[in-house]
């Protein structure tokens, strides 16, 4: 059995097992390597204590799965060994603030004052073309922006007064306001917008960066999630590896306290104790592996080796008290609590020790209700610090190879949400058809407003960009074809993308 033509110079014979179905292989132009087969490839009657440990979910082995990457085990066919692009890259790493709830581009971007003149009246049907909505008739009134806004910089971008901090980096960063997207509930697009899939089950764009490059650290994960809302519609499935090995699967980072449970050694054991138990795992470890080759057991070999090297790296990365006075002003940090601010200077402390990909997520952009209200305390919450991330990573130089991604789900319709049985007035229902974005750095054109909503802010009237396209060039500008970052998997060749995606060349520095 071989494996379909691929124009990489190392693809050829795939290894059989005694199953169906060859072994994964990790095919891309930048080069593949096997992964080993699984036991049940390879016996024909596997143990029941495998087969039982294999069928189970265990939630620390697949954290600790992707904290592969030991020194030792960095070799051309170790998962997470770095390996070459596709062509330069524009970006090393990628930080997603990601707006979970979907932010309203209405109150925020995209400044409609024809909006104001429809209040109270319901917008023309041949704009609303048979739409459907989640909570509100297609027929509801018009709501007005809620919003002053005013033009910022040199570029004269217009921004939301809900967004001073911005304003003040407006010519270091790159609003989109021509996003549109195929799903209109939260949890399917949030997955879908991370995935390229509505269902769960797909790898994330982190696990992909993480399959196609490697890693560039064997101190810290190469893909980290955090999380400082108020809860995750979409869950694990948005940072899950899919079918890919389980080392590419994001990595939680608790906001507080120890950032990984249980990395902290217990009362009573010294680091003298720990290596000679480490040692004695290890070796009977080593020996299973022998016995059965079960690729995860050897995963399981380096999870404990980096555990062993997080117990320094992990505290001294959370460790933000040893920034500077002015940085955590800049920010907005209280070194003692936890929130998006810390997380966003996190995660300029992780891109300067090499971590690949940051997704955090902050959930409760959700206004159904209160828009106003809302994005006043969202705003609050997110927008000094998401400003001082691009003005610190610029002043650090660290801004021309860090790509920051801004934006949510979906937007909000332009008509007004009203449900007193619900509790709910002077709120606005979800709107796939059009929403904005941001981006700044990696390889993005700086001051540039791209893409054009109608004098409504409900369908997009120039430059239309689908999240496809979005998650394109996010892999473009880290080096990676998104038609040729593949995966075999059931059969056929998988992609982020699926047969989707474009990359967004009007955007591109």
């Amino acid at each position: 059995m071989t494996s379909p033509s691929h124009s990489s110079p190392m693809s050829g014979p795939l290894k059989k097992g005694t199953g169906s179905e060859p072994s994964p292989r990790l095919i891309g132009e930048f080069g593949s390597h096997e992964v080993p087969a699984s036991p049940f490839q390879q016996a024909a009657h596997p143990a029941r204590r495998l087969f039982l440990g294999q069928a189970g979910l265990s939630i620390g082995s697949l954290a600790l799965a992707s904290l592969w990457n030991s020194p030792v085990r960095a070799s051309a066919t170790s998962p997470l060994a770095p390996r070459p692009s596709h062509y330069p890259p524009k970006a090393k790493a990628v930080i997603h603030l990601f707006m979970a709830g979907a932010p309203s581009h209405l109150e925020l971007f995209d400044y409609k004052p024809k909006l104001a003149e429809y209040e109270g009246k319901p917008i023309p049907p041949e704009v609303i073309g048979g739409q459907r909505y989640a909570f509100i008739r297609s027929d509801a009134a018009a709501m007005g922006p809620r919003f002053k806004f005013a033009r910022h910089g040199q570029c004269g971008a217009e921004i939301s007064e809900a967004l001073p901090h911005l304003a003040k980096v407006v010519d270091d960063i790159c609003i989109i306001k021509s996003v549109h997207t195929s799903q209109f509930n939260h949890a399917p697009a949030q997955i879908f917008f991370n995935t390229g899939f509505a269902q769960p089950g797909r790898p994330s764009i982190g696990s992909w960066v993480t399959y196609g490059l490697g890693a560039q650290t064997s101190d810290l994960p190469a893909f980290v999630v955090m999380s400082t809302g108020r809860g995750i519609s979409g869950g694990a499935a948005n940072w899950s590896s899919g079918f890919l090995p389980s080392v590419y699967t994001g990595v939680r980072l608790r906001n507080q306290g120890d950032p990984i449970l249980n990395v902290s050694s217990p009362d009573g054991i010294d680091q003298a104790i720990q290596k000679d138990t480490l040692q004695l795992v290890g070796d009977l470890n080593t020996k299973h592996l022998r016995d059965v080759n079960d690729p995860e057991i050897e995963t399981r070999i380096a999870s404990y080796e980096m555990a062993f090297r997080l117990q320094s790296s992990a505290p001294e990365l959370m460790d933000i008290a040893s920034e500077s006075k002015a940085t955590l002003d800049l920010y907005g940090v209280d070194p003692k609590k936890p929130n998006f601010a810390r997380a966003c200077l996190l995660a300029r402390r992780m891109v300067e020790r090499g971590v690949r990909f940051i997704n955090i997520y902050h959930e409760g952009w959700d206004a159904h209700s209160d828009v106003v209200g809302n994005h006043q305390m969202m705003s609050k919450e997110t927008d000094q610090a998401s400003a001082a991330l691009v003005a610190d990573l610029k002043a650090r130089g660290l801004l021309d190879d860090t790509l920051v991604v801004w934006g949510g789900e979906f937007g909000r319709t332009p008509m007004i949400e009203s449900n007193p049985a619900l509790g709910r007035s002077l709120g606005r229902d979800h709107h796939p058809q059009a929403f904005t974005m941001w981006m700044a750095g990696g390889g993005v054109k700086a001051g540039l407003t791209y893409g054009q909503t109608d004098e409504l802010g409900f369908n997009i009237v120039k430059d239309p960009v689908h999240v496809h396209d979005i998650q394109a060039t996010i892999l473009h500008l880290l080096g990676l074809d998104h038609q040729r970052l593949t995966y075999r998997y059931a059969g056929r060749d998988f992609r982020l993308t699926d047969v989707h995606g474009t990359r967004i060349e009007g955007i591109l520095a």
